[in-house]
């Protein structure tokens, strides 16, 4: 994976954007102003990545040239002569742990060679678990999920030489460590959630600005988080928690001039005592007594674990980070009856993840409530769709001016709070802290219709939200779980928006860890379920995850890795589809969430389940025959490619008719089919279009499909060359459509197309959210057809650009950073023409088709800008459109 660092600039003739970017990276987190990051690495050979930000017209890289230098400044060179800047291999001897490198980067074209990047510094964490020198440990006594949370501590000395200390730290439960009271990072919840018993995560941070010559206190924190919280013990999850001891596994190693390094590791000479916070749980909150002292004595005695709990392995992801707070758009107080408190309802304008922070200054022994909740309904908070969860933090009041009233080992997904016990004079500020995984946004979308604007904004919210060290379905209630279909079908508007690939590299890690020996693939990630089989669309996010990373990043390392479990899900599914080679049977969950679909029954959709197991069937074996094409196997390959053409026939031969129909004659089959193009034929395929057009006009535009079909439906309307009813579709304001809730104040992506009802109650299912990304995935056909933007290569190096104007629409903008750099379409209707005006980066070349027909090829970097005449009828652009992209879609296969 790769992760960003400064920006660099070399001469006026080629300029290196960003310097290296190194694979498999975390950067260290400073708490203090001017401490310096160091990037760690949990790989000894880290890939590395360069962005060129300008050169001459007509100018390319021909070959580079990267210097390591070492601690003891001798360097080494090595020279490339090629254009590769994405993931080049690492050019020296492997990295042995804690060893420390300096690398820059020159770049040479026609114009000679550039000058030198700036040095860009790294970092080899513990590689090797006999690195450890540290055991598990937890507290004696008084550690059980009734107890306080444990801090365990030690002491120790520093010398004034110190030259620098690193801290390496995991836990069971989440940990918060600090270094004589201030935190060693901004992170939350580390080291995150895994299958505990096969592997568990730890983070390494420069903590050298810490350290103060003499004694030094390290502590930790340790909450019950995924490990011990109620996440993983719900009757129908895994009927137990993964552990029910909390437990901290840290290494401090301080480095001296001399060349000494002290290590100190977690032993049975740490103490332990229990923290200001009583209780705390993801589902229900968090209890904080201030009462206490935020620093006890570390008195009591810890023991070492008697078993190694699981393999270690560095945590690469970004780590769940403060985004941003936000202010309350509107507070009402209620007036306390004689026996009460006040009564303050706080709205914060949007839906988000996090929780709340207040400063208050009221007596001593105060009991402070704040409930959360996504929507409001009869001037209450909406609580019954949070289920069991009882998403409510407790402070108990030290009586100090201005304290600060937080919590640190909970979350909660709302846009409204509540808070009690507060005296009528107590003075109050407040804010909402928004919570996520620390990503970098890679796109941004917006055009001239307000309501598609915010609907792109609902699905950016939703993904942020929801990006909380997993792919979660939702941050409310007492689920929160990763999903696979969900992120399945998110994965490729999630890889635009954002860069994923280290977040969701290391989710497929725990994913193939969770697979089980017969290729089934787990319905969430990490596993919670005790009774698992195969379920379409759900378990293909073994194959769809790692192809989609392939085709925005470039990496094919990723199908390298995660190629024993494609094939062991491809194979699986092969076994249950037998010699006819159809998907039949099973407890399939089919399109779930079907808007025709009972209420209380979402898996009825309308959509037989055989049809959309058989046609995800088809579309794995399809890309994992592409990807075992990327990986050199061809032998593989082919075997995949004839399966998957043998699929195909089987598909149309049970399914499909002459006059195009499909079984079940709904939406969905018709999406997945045009869109999989697993219609041979193509008169017949033209009917299917047609039928789907008609579908989709006879429910007057709104959407009749599920979690499978709604991702596809608006791209295989393009592909009929029905643009003009995909932007209909996407544009309607009737139930159920992406606009009904935006026109009823969503600020994020909605479960349920009707989680919300017209008349302002909550859907009286059981199963009501209002922050899922899943119908978000029409994002991918906005960047696509209205931002005009789709790659034709991984890594983007090869670009389409095809806006395609619709519904009244005059302008519309799509940016995105891609691995090689900013790609920018900008589009208007001016008086009849068309104006297009466009930037590509170095090392990216771009087809541009305007919607007249005409098409400039190769398209090299630089500052473009097009015209051409609008006279065409919408429906014949979309024809042009659709049809080019289906025979592009032919030849790549």
């Amino acid at each position: 994976m790769k992760q960003d660092s400064a920006h660099v600039a070399v001469d006026a003739s080629v300029r290196i954007e960003e310097p290296i970017r190194f694979e498999q990276s975390s950067p260290s987190t400073s708490v203090r102003p001017g401490d310096t990051s160091v990037t760690f690495v949990g790989v000894a050979a880290p890939r590395l990545s360069w962005r060129i930000a300008s050169a001459p017209a007509g100018w390319r890289q021909l070959g580079s040239e990267i210097e390591v230098r070492y601690p003891d400044h001798s360097t080494r060179h090595a020279s490339f002569d090629n254009d590769s800047q994405i993931l080049v291999d690492w050019p020296c001897a492997p990295l042995a742990s804690r060893d420390r490198v300096d690398v820059r980067v020159r770049v040479t074209g026609r114009n000679g060679w550039s000058a030198w990047s700036p040095r860009a510094t790294v970092e080899a964490s513990l590689l090797q678990r006999s690195d450890w020198t540290g055991s598990w440990i937890t507290a004696a006594d008084g550690a059980t999920v009734d107890d306080p949370a444990p801090i365990i501590g030690t002491t120790l000395k520093v010398d004034a030489r110190l030259i620098t200390a690193r801290l390496h730290i995991t836990a069971l439960g989440i940990v918060v460590p600090e270094i004589n009271g201030e935190r060693v990072s901004g992170d939350h919840f580390t080291p995150g959630w895994t299958t505990y018993d096969r592997l568990v995560r730890f983070r390494s941070y420069d903590v050298t600005a810490l350290l103060h010559e003499g004694t030094n206190e390290l502590s930790a924190v340790i909450g019950n988080g995924w490990y011990r919280g109620r996440i993983a013990s719900l009757p129908i999850h895994r009927g137990s928690t993964y552990g029910d001891r909390l437990a901290l596994l840290a290494q401090l190693e301080l480095e001296y001039p001399d060349g000494r390094r002290v290590t100190i590791g977690t032993d049975e000479n740490w103490r332990t005592a229990p923290s200001r916070v009583l209780a705390n749980d993801f589902y229900d909150g968090q209890t904080t007594d201030l009462r206490m002292p935020v620093r006890p004595s570390l008195d009591a005695p810890v023991e070492r674990l008697s078993v190694e709990p699981a393999r270690l392995g560095f945590a690469a992801a970004p780590p769940v980070r403060e985004l941003e707070t936000v202010a309350p758009s509107a507070l009402i107080r209620r007036p306390a009856r004689p026996d009460q408190s006040d009564t303050i309802i706080v709205d914060f304008g949007r839906n988000l993840v996090g929780w709340v922070r207040l400063r208050v200054t009221a007596p001593v022994g105060t009991a402070v409530t704040v409930r959360h909740a996504e929507v409001m309904e009869l001037g209450e908070l909406s609580i019954r769709p949070l289920r069991s969860a009882e998403a409510t933090d407790r402070y108990l009041l030290a009586g100090g001016a201005s304290e600060l009233l937080e919590p640190g080992f909970t979350y909660h997904g709302f846009r409204y709070a509540e808070i009690n016990g507060l005296p009528s004079d107590a003075i109050i500020a407040l804010e909402a802290v928004s919570l996520g995984s620390a990503l970098t946004r890679t796109a941004w979308f917006s055009c001239s219709d307000a309501a598609l604007t915010q609907l792109h904004r609902n699905v950016v919210n939703s993904m942020v939200g929801n990006f909380l060290d997993i792919p979660t379905d939702c941050p409310q209630r007492d689920e929160r779980l990763g999903w696979t279909g969900d992120i399945q079908v998110f994965v490729p508007t999630a890889s635009t928006l954002f860069d994923v690939s280290a977040f969701l590299g290391g989710w497929l890690e725990t994913l193939a860890l969770d697979q089980l020996p017969d290729g089934t693939v787990p319905a969430t990630v990490p596993r919670v379920f005790l009774d698992e089989s195969a379920l379409a669309g759900w378990g293909d996010a073994a194959v769809v995850v790692p192809w989609v990373l392939y085709q925005r990043y470039g990496d094919v390392d990723v199908l390298r890795r995660q190629y024993a479990s494609m094939t062991a899900w491809v194979d699986h599914v092969r076994s249950l589809a037998g010699d006819e080679l159809l998907w039949r049977g099973g407890q399939q969950l089919g399109d779930w969430l079907d808007p025709l679909a009972p209420p209380n029954d979402p898996a009825a959709a309308q959509a037989d389940p055989d049809v959309v197991a058989t046609a995800y069937f088809y579309h794995s074996v399809d890309l994992l025959a592409s990807s075992a094409q990327a990986l050199g196997l061809a032998a593989d390959a082919e075997r995949y490619a004839t399966l998957a053409t043998n699929i195909r026939a089987a598909f149309s031969t049970a399914y499909v008719q002459d006059d195009g129909h499909i079984r079940s004659d709904c939406q969905t089959v018709y999406a997945l089919a045009l869109a999989w193009d697993l219609i041979d034929d193509p008169s017949v395929r033209s009917r299917s279009g047609e039928r789907l057009a008609e579908l989709v006009e006879s429910q007057g535009f709104t959407v009749a499909t599920g979690f499978l079909g709604t991702p596809v439906v608006l791209h295989a309307l393009t592909l009929a060359g029905r643009t003009d009813d995909a932007y209909r579709m996407l544009t309607t304001r009737a139930f159920p459509s992406w606009l009904y809730a935006v026109d009823l104040g969503a600020t994020t992506i909605w479960e349920r197309w009707d989680s919300l009802l017209a008349d302002g109650r909550v859907n009286p299912g059981t199963m009501t959210s209002f922050n899922h990304y899943a119908f978000g995935a029409v994002a991918n056909w906005m960047h696509r057809t209205i931002g005009g933007l789709g790659e034709l290569s991984p890594a983007s190096r090869t670009v389409r650009v095809a806006p395609v104007p619709g519904a009244g629409l005059t302008s519309g903008t799509m940016t995105y950073d891609s691995p090689y750099g900013r790609i920018r379409v900008d589009w208007e209707q001016v008086d009849h023409r068309f104006e297009l005006e466009l930037l590509v980066p170095v090392g990216v070349t771009a087809t541009v088709e305007l919607p007249d027909g005409t098409v400039h090829s190769h398209v090299e970097h630089g500052h473009h800008a097009y015209s051409s005449d609008t006279g065409f009828e919408t429906s014949a652009v979309g024809r042009h459109h659709g049809q080019r992209q289906s025979s592009e879609r032919r030849a790549r296969r």
